[in-house]
């Protein structure tokens, strides 16, 4: 991977003291951007990066039934040695681990709390993948229990723009999504452009959505950060989408479940729908 310093600089100043990194992976190409994302995030902290996979139950048509996964097999192990190597060349210390459970968002739970872990990142499938992510996908429940910030990567994504998006409801969890979003600005002088979102369900309700906006102007006023507000009346998901796309936003910062609650997270929330359909990375902040 061809990096320069700026790269390095972006990220390090973009997501903040990072000490512990758990990346997780699957082994297929949905894990790529996340996997890059890992390694130059360790690297531009000068950190080790963690990487776990999760073997567990698989189908077995034959015998109509669930089955464990006893081994990596050949061809994870042939995918594990080529991450080592893109380590060495990135200069970057990988500790790979694999764990055996029956619910993989146990165990990357599990190790993310063990390890005090700032951030998890992890990958994310294919724009057929919106069914699987509503029904209550790996994802939707790491991004449900997660002790810390999850960092989503489609597999093409690359965090290289200038511009980062804070969606925001007003609520308690899209205030701390708020207050990340606002400090990524704020240390981050490769930030050209900071942008606060807030959408309304009908005309009726946008001046509560500005209202909103005021607050997060009001606070990035006081930490002398630079923001440009957008309102906009439509499905909140679509709507975040459709300005991410307009405005060329290369990272979105999300609160985990607005005002819907943790049961409706694991059942099509803005924020899964957001994370299955986005073109870049999606930040949800804890």
């Amino acid at each position: 991977m061809e990096y320069d310093k700026e790269d390095l600089m972006y990220r390090t100043e973009l997501m903040g003291n990072i000490k512990s990194i758990l990346l997780t992976t699957d082994g297929s190409k949905y894990s790529e951007g996340a996997v890059r994302e890992g390694l130059l995030l360790a690297k531009s902290c000068s950190i080790r990066l963690t990487l776990l996979y999760v073997l567990g139950l698989s189908d077995t048509y034959e015998t109509g039934g669930l089955t464990y996964v006893e081994n990596i097999g050949n061809d994870m192990n042939g995918y594990f040695n080529k991450l080592r190597e893109k380590a060495v060349e990135e200069n970057v210390e990988v500790e790979i681990v694999i764990r055996r459970a029956n619910e993989a968002y146990k165990a990357i739970i599990s190790e993310a709390i063990e390890r005090k872990t700032d951030i998890i990142i992890m990958g994310r499938r294919g724009m057929s993948g919106l069914k699987r992510l509503v029904m209550g996908s790996v994802t939707a429940k790491v991004i449900a229990y997660s002790p810390c910030k999850v960092l989503v990567v489609p597999h093409k994504a690359d965090i290289k723009g200038r511009t980062i998006m804070l969606a925001t409801d007003g609520s308690e969890y899209s205030e701390h999504a708020q207050n990340e979003a606002v400090s990524m600005a704020k240390r981050c002088p490769y930030v050209n452009s900071f942008i606060a979102l807030s959408v309304a369900g009908s005309e009726d309700t946008l001046p509560d959505a500005k209202s909103i906006l005021d607050n997060v102007q009001k606070y990035s006023d006081n930490e002398n950060v630079s923001l440009t507000p957008i309102s906009a009346i439509g499905t909140p998901y679509e709507a975040i989408l459709k300005q991410a796309e307009r405005n060329n936003v290369s990272l979105i910062i999300m609160g985990t479940h607005g005002r819907t609650g943790i049961s409706k997270l694991l059942l099509g929330s803005v924020a899964e729908r957001v994370i299955a359909l986005a073109a870049c990375s999606v930040l949800v902040v804890k």
